[in-house]
């Protein structure tokens, strides 16, 4: 039947979102709708839109049996009030619920009150009989305890169950404050505000046409995340390269072709201009003003493409359901563009708009790998394993990204990956192995008694033992530091050194060691602080 208060040439259509393409800070939506047109339609009206929409990046296009026109997109604001009839029943029941057992519990508190009053009663009234029944030794020491227990037990449990009604007496009042808060929140009109997308047709006869919209919606996000796991056993670190999809745009993505891509949109397609840079002297008496410079967002034009032409966007059909196989893991299909990397979910996406963060899985890969190690006895007597890891030259970029560590299923800790392209080497830092045992003694502190050229020397000696408990190879590098001074007067001197080595800038020593199984290795080193006898060297912690 049709409605009479809607024009036989405007067509209200319902549609599906059948696809998404997921940016950093944004998402494509594609919805497609299949339409009976009589050949009276002038427009096509598509409802409940959400207002995140940039209305500049809406594109139409379509294919039928029938010839179709496209001739413009337009929008309109629509606001309307939300039934609310039934949710006010709803909570109204909830707080007269809670207002009973309210009731009910001061009711408890009220005869606990009189109960515990009437004990203090007879506590006064029996006193002085008591008191004298007990001189007079009417009364033995059993019946006398007794008689106290009495009292003591009875104001005892009153007080606890008075505490108790009065407890959940606050937390009622708690629930029911929260409850009236929504009530009076719903019982205030607040109008819904959504977006009407309207096209403008010219239809040549009767038939069936598809319809196929796209606009771009703010309010969505993805993030990458890892989880890389070693093993001690092997040369090979196995990557999961996860995704976290947020999205509250106002419509849910239900059984959706949902992308993720690295490209930006938002950031324009001019680079941003520098402007002067000015700096003068502080003028206390006036308060300035700081100004961000930000690009300016791409303004594109609403355009409709022919009727029988398709997007230019290639579109994917929705993969049928199918039975999930246990500890199968759904991986994407990888496909790059110049520099932008697109990642295909293989099954259908379900991302509510609920702004909570969705995981899913793009793929999994093993890397091969080497370890080596670093120390630094003079802050930790421990040795850090390092892998050091080849991105595949074939394989997708790494966007910058939290990494959970896990080294034998042993959960190691967090690390930050920075952007990796493929066939770039990175490092990746496993925490403490105690496979290497590191001893660093002073051994020698050695002050002359003859002052050379007027000057005070002390010098010092340093052995560092390392060895390897491990059954195989290790490569090491440790450092180690010498003071370094800040003024003329203090002079700093590497005497030697074994194995020896040339001193780095900021005092800087740094061995390559490569350890065999079950090994050790020693590392002296000895140097000299040089100064006048009359001065303080300060900061010199030995």
């Amino acid at each position: 039947m049709v409605n009479p208060e809607i024009p036989s040439w405007r067509k209200v259509i319902q549609s599906q979102i059948v696809a998404v393409t997921v940016y950093t800070d944004k998402a494509l939506v594609t919805r497609r709708s299949v339409v009976s047109l009589t050949g009276l339609e002038r427009e096509l009206v598509i409802s409940s839109l959400p207002v995140t929409i940039e209305t500049d990046s809406v594109r139409v296009s379509g294919v039928g049996t029938v010839g179709v026109r496209l001739l413009g997109v337009s929008s309109d604001r629509i606001y309307t009030t939300e039934p609310v009839a039934e949710r006010v029943a709803q909570l109204t029941r909830q707080i007269q619920q809670l207002e009973a057992e309210k009731r009910h519990l001061q009711a408890q508190v009220d005869a606990l009150v009189l109960q515990s009053n009437f004990i203090e009663g007879l506590r006064q009234k029996t006193e002085e009989t008591f008191s004298q029944s007990l001189a007079r030794k009417n009364l033995s020491l059993s019946e006398t305890l007794d008689f106290l227990n009495f009292l003591g037990s009875q104001y005892s449990e009153y007080a606890i169950a008075s505490g108790e009604c009065k407890t959940q007496q606050q937390e009622l009042d708690k629930q029911l404050q929260a409850l009236r808060s929504s009530l009076q929140k719903i019982q205030t009109p607040h109008p819904k505000e959504s977006l009407n997308l309207v096209v403008a047709v010219e239809v040549a006869s009767e038939g069936e046409f598809e319809l196929e919209l796209s606009y771009v919606v703010n309010r969505a996000s993805w993030t990458p995340f890892y989880d890389l796991r070693f093993s001690t056993t092997s040369d090979i670190v196995h990557l999961s390269y996860l995704a976290e999809v947020t999205q509250s745009s106002g419509e849910d993505w239900i059984d959706v072709a949902l992308t993720l891509s690295t490209a930006k949109p938002g950031l324009g397609t001019l680079p941003p201009k520098l402007e002067p840079w000015y700096i003068g002297t502080l003028t206390p008496q006036i308060a300035r003003r700081r100004y961000d410079v930000r690009p300016a967002l791409p303004t594109i034009a609403a355009q409709a493409a022919p009727a029988g032409e398709g997007n230019e966007q290639e579109q994917d059909e929705i993969a049928p359901e199918t039975s999930l196989i246990p500890a199968e893991t759904v991986v994407a299909e990888i496909s790059k563009e110049g520099s932008v990397v697109s990642f295909k979910l293989n099954g259908g996406g379900n991302i509510p708009s609920d702004a909570t963060p969705h995981k899913t899985t793009i793929f999994n890969d093993d890397y091969p790998c080497s370890f080596d190690y670093v120390a630094m006895p003079r802050l930790v007597s421990f040795a850090y394993l390092q892998a050091n890891v080849k991105n595949s030259p074939n394989g997708a970029t790494l966007l910058p990204g939290k990494a959970n560590i896990f080294r034998d299923n042993v959960f190691v800790g967090t690390t930050k990956l920075e952007n990796i392209a493929p066939g770039q080497e990175f490092k990746l830092n496993l925490g403490i192995d105690e496979g290497l045992k590191i001893e660093r003694n002073l051994v020698e502190r050695q002050v002359d008694k003859r002052l050379i050229s007027n000057q005070r020397r002390t010098t010092y000696g340093y052995r560092l033992v390392i060895t390897n408990l491990l059954n195989k190879e290790t490569n090491l590098k440790l450092t180690e530091q010498l003071p370094v001074s800040r003024t003329e007067q203090i002079k700093v001197r590497l005497i030697r050194s074994n194995p020896q080595i040339q001193l780095g800038e900021m005092g800087i020593l740094e061995w390559q060691l490569t350890l065999p199984p079950q090994e050790g290795r020693e590392i002296y080193y000895q140097f000299a602080v040089e100064h006048p006898p009359e001065l303080t060297v300060i900061g010199l912690d030995i």
